[in-house]
């Protein structure tokens, strides 16, 4: 297991993204329902679900924290097609698949999302052959970038848990520079820990199945920051 030095890989966003899906569908498919037929849009003009809706429970969390809810970060998901299953508490996105929420951002050719009777849900992002899943996050008071990708991404809300799966990796950028990376067949964080772990595989994207792990000093990375924030200041950024 592998803690991490710092918050800046923070894959746990993705299971944000997932999480305000599911109440937006359904709501959007209520409004479809309600409205009068109209023609079906042509498979190459994008759907576009825009998402505002808080977390479940974050309700609590931000009377606790003193966050009003309008001040919670929205989110938007623009994908080709969206189909809706009231029945059966299940969201499939496809095509071009774009989640947007604050600075994180998610890519994928497909998500799928499952809600339980108890409100847990459990989220799939998949890519086409040749293609991989996609996670980044902006965190412009440090000048860093987080990016993440797999094969396949998954989200665990009962376990408060986020793998990305085969030829898994996750890097930070300083100012445009590549710092830490890990990389594995698997890479999992738990939300409520706070925790990494690496596991090497076939479809490592380490040699010989392995995990791999290069770290940078935090000096060294604390030192580029700082040149970074001298230098936009100079040029009045």
């Amino acid at each position: 297991m592998i803690k991490p030095r710092s918050p800046s890989l923070s894959i746990w966003m993705f299971g944000a993204l997932l999480a305000v899906a599911m109440p937006a569908a359904q709501a959007q498919a209520q409004a479809q329902a309600q409205a009068k037929p109209q023609t079906p849009p042509r498979a190459t003009s994008p759907a576009q679900t825009p998402l505002t809706a808080p977390l479940p429970g974050m309700g609590t969390k931000a009377a606790n924290t003193g966050t009003a809810p309008q001040d919670l970060p929205s989110t938007q998901i623009l994908s080709d097609t969206l189909h809706y299953d009231d029945t059966r508490k299940k969201s499939v996105f496809t095509g071009n698949v774009v989640v947007t929420r604050g600075l994180m951002t998610l890519y994928a050719d497909k998500l799928e999302l499952n809600e339980d009777a108890q409100g847990n849900q459990v989220g799939v992002a998949t890519a086409n052959k040749g293609k991989m899943v996609t996670i980044k996050q902006q965190r412009p008071d440090t000048f860093e970038l987080i990016e993440g990708t797999g094969l396949r991404g998954e989200y665990d809300s009962s376990k408060n848990e986020i793998d990305l799966i085969g030829q898994a990796v996750v890097t930070r950028y300083v100012c445009g520079k590549q710092f830490d990376t890990i990389r594995g067949e698997r890479v999992r964080y738990n939300d409520k820990l706070g925790t990494y772990e690496a596991v090497g595989g076939p479809t490592s994207s380490a040699p010989g199945g392995r995990v791999r792990s290069i770290v940078e000093p935090r000096a060294r990375s604390d030192a580029a920051i700082a040149e970074c924030r001298k230098t936009n200041a100079a040029k009045g950024r």
